[in-house]
């Protein structure tokens, strides 16, 4: 599909939320605690999106939102598709985008943290050329404060 990568602004922030909270309920709700997923709002993500618009991109289509990266620092900190969009070339444009940016932030080496469990999510990182590094835990930010949980730590060397 034929889309284009660029910074999101707060006109993006509807569909953005919109896009994470689907993705992020359709891969994460039966791997989680349930205590993390009910922390996982509508208004939660909502509220991350905004605080984070500054940190996201998004890859636009027929003037559509098809996806979104946060990054922070060397950190892939969030990356969703749509569901109407897998496949068709946009989670590759915004990965794209992501090392690019973290490489000319001067940073070496890029990571994401990946919830244990999510098979879709590692293959695709592995075929993009991550490697999982082992598990580690990492506090997520959550309405209630930090929530700990163990996740696979992947890297790549930019």
């Amino acid at each position: 599909m034929k889309h284009f990568v660029g910074s999101a602004t707060e006109t993006h922030i509807e569909q953005i939320f919109s896009i994470w909270e689907a993705g992020w309920h359709e891969a994460h709700a039966e791997i989680v605690p349930p205590s993390l997923r009910d922390l996982r709002t509508r208004a939660s993500f909502k509220e991350r999106a905004l605080q984070n618009v500054a940190d996201t991109y998004v890859a636009v289509g027929d003037d559509v939102v098809l996806g979104f990266c946060m990054v922070k620092e060397n950190e892939v900190y969030q990356m969703y598709v749509s569901q109407h969009a897998r496949g068709l070339g946009v989670a590759q444009s915004l990965m794209s985008e992501a090392e690019s940016r973290i490489h000319s932030n001067g940073h070496h080496t890029a990571w994401l943290a990946c919830a244990v469990g999510n098979e879709r999510a590692a293959r695709f990182y592995e075929k993009s050329g991550w490697v999982n590094a082992g598990k580690q835990v990492v506090d997520l930010d959550t309405s209630a404060g930090t929530f700990p949980l163990e996740v696979w730590r992947f890297e790549k060397s930019l």
